[in-house]
C-alpha cells in the first residue's frame, strides 16, 4: 500500500524537512510553503516520526478537491476511501483551518466532513451509526483558496515533543527550530559547538542529538502505533534501525546561561534526553564570552526584547556580546533574533541572512562565516 505523505514545518525550514526525508531513502519529495510531500509505504511511517529532526508531524493526504461551498466539501469529502484507513470501531474525530474567500467556519467544515466520512463509512461497513470505540484516526484538514485538502495525523502530539522537556524556560525555543538551526550550522560533532544563552538547553540537547545521530522520536509513541494499516513489526524495526544508525563518539558542546535556575534546567532536560555527558553546563554572562578553542560554532538565540527584556535592554545585550566575540576568527556564528536592528546594536553585517519563524514570530538566522 502506498500512501501520499506530508511533513508540515515551521515556515523557512522546508527545504530542510526535504533533505531530511531524501536521505531517509523516500521518493517523490515535493517541498511546498510550510510543508513537504512524498511518497511511502507503511513502513515509512514509523521511519519518518522516529527520526525527522526539523518536521513538525507526518499526515497521510487523503485527497486534495475545489471546495467553493458547503455542499462541494461534502461532496469531495464523501468520494474519499475512509474505509481504506479507518476500520469499523475506528474513531475519526475532525480538526483543521479554514482560510478562503468563501468557507471560513471551522465549525461548519468540521461538521461537514465528520458527516461525508461518516456517511462513506457507514455505507461501507452496513451501519446507520459508527461507533468509534477503537482506535483514534485524528482527521485534519485544510481549506486555502477555495481548494480542501484533507489528512490522517500518524503522529499524535508534534514531533517536537521529544519527550525531555516537560517544563520550559521563560521563552522556550522549538525543539524543531532548535534543529533547523543547528543544521544550518552544519554542526556534526567534529568542532566546538556554544550557546551562550541557553536557556533550557534545547539548542545544546538537539545538537547532541545530532551529533549521534540520534532519532529524536525513538523513545516517545505515536498515534499510528496503534493502527492496522502500520503493523506494530515496523515501528520495532524502525526503532532498532535508528539504534544502529547511532554515532558513539566525545562530543565538545557548551551551554551557558547567566541564571543558574536555566542551567539547572538545562542540565536536567540533558538527562532525560540521555546526552548530559555531551554537553558542559557553565553559568556565565554571555557579555563575558570566552572560550579557548581556536575554532567551533556559535549558535544560539538570544533575548529579541519583545518577550524576555525590553528592547533597550536586549540591545545592550547584543552590543557587549558583539564585542566579546569580536576576535574570534576562527568561529562561526549562527544567531537567531526578531530584533529588527540586531546587526547594527552588535556591531557587525551577517554575512548571510535566512528568514525563519519562531513559532508566529519572524525572525532571521544572522549568518557570520
Amino acid at each position: 500500500m502506498k500512501f501520499d505523505l506530508c511533513v508540515p514545518c515551521l515556515f523557512g525550514l522546508e527545504g530542510l524537512v526535504a533533505d531530511e526525508l531524501r536521505r531517509l531513502n523516500m521518493t517523490d519529495v515535493r517541498p511546498e510553503n510550510g510543508r513537504v510531500y512524498f511518497a511511502g509505504g507503511p513502513a515509512d511511517i514509523p521511519k519518518a516520526n522516529i527520526s525527522l529532526r526539523t518536521g513538525e508531524r507526518v499526515l497521510v493526504a487523503l485527497g486534495r478537491f475545489p471546495a467553493s461551498s458547503f455542499e462541494e466539501l461534502y461532496q469531495g469529502a464523501l468520494a474519499l476511501d475512509w474505509a481504506a484507513y479507518v476500520p469499523k470501531d475506528g474513531a475519526f474525530p475532525v480538526k483543521g483551518h479554514a482560510l478562503g474567500p468563501t468557507l471560513r467556519s471551522v465549525p461548519d467544515a468540521q461538521r461537514i466532513i465528520k458527516k461525508a466520512a461518516a456517511d462513506r463509512l457507514g455505507r461501507v461497513y452496513g451501519v446507520e451509526r459508527m461507533p468509534e470505540t477503537g482506535a483514534t484516526y485524528q482527521v485534519q484538514f485544510s481549506i486555502l483558496n477555495d481548494v480542501a485538502t484533507i489528512y490522517l495525523d500518524t503522529t499524535g502530539p508534534g514531533l517536537y515533543k521529544r519527550g525531555y522537556r516537560p517544563v520550559a524556560g521563560t521563552a522556550p525555543l522549538r525543539e524543531t527550530l532548535a534543529a533547523g538551526l543547528v543544521t544550518l550550522s552544519r554542526y556534526r560533532g567534529r568542532d566546538v559547538l556554544a550557546d551562550p544563552f541557553c536557556g533550557s538547553g534545547t539548542i545544546a540537547v538537539e545538537a547532541a542529538l545530532i551529533a549521534r545521530n540520534r532519532g529524536p522520536g525513538i523513545k516517545r509513541r505515536f498515534a499510528a502505533e496503534t493502527w492496522h494499516t502500520v503493523p506494530g513489526d515496523l515501528w520495532d524495526q524502525a526503532r532498532e534501525a535508528a539504534r544502529e544508525r547511532e554515532y558513539h563518539g566525545d562530543y565538545e558542546i557548551l551551554a551557558r546561561d547567566i541564571d543558574p535556575s536555566c542551567i539547572d534546567l538545562a542540565k536536567e532536560n540533558a538527562r532525560r534526553a540521555g546526552v548530559e555527558a555531551d554537553i558542559r553546563f557553565e553559568v556565565a554572562d554571555a557579555r563575558d564570552f570566552t572560550v579557548e578553542a581556536p575554532r567551533g560554532v556559535i549558535v544560539t538565540n538570544p533575548p529579541y526584547g519583545e518577550r524576555i527584556l525590553e528592547g533597550r535592554q536586549a540591545e545592550e545585550i547584543y552590543q557587549d556580546f558583539g564585542r566579546a566575540v569580536q576576535g574570534l576568527s576562527g568561529w562561526q556564528m549562527y544567531i537567531l533574533s526578531a530584533h529588527a536592528e540586531f546587526e547594527r546594536t552588535f556591531g557587525r553585517v551577517a554575512d548571510k541572512k535566512r528568514k525563519l519563524y519562531n513559532g508566529m514570530m519572524k525572525c532571521n538566522l544572522y549568518m557570520y562565516r
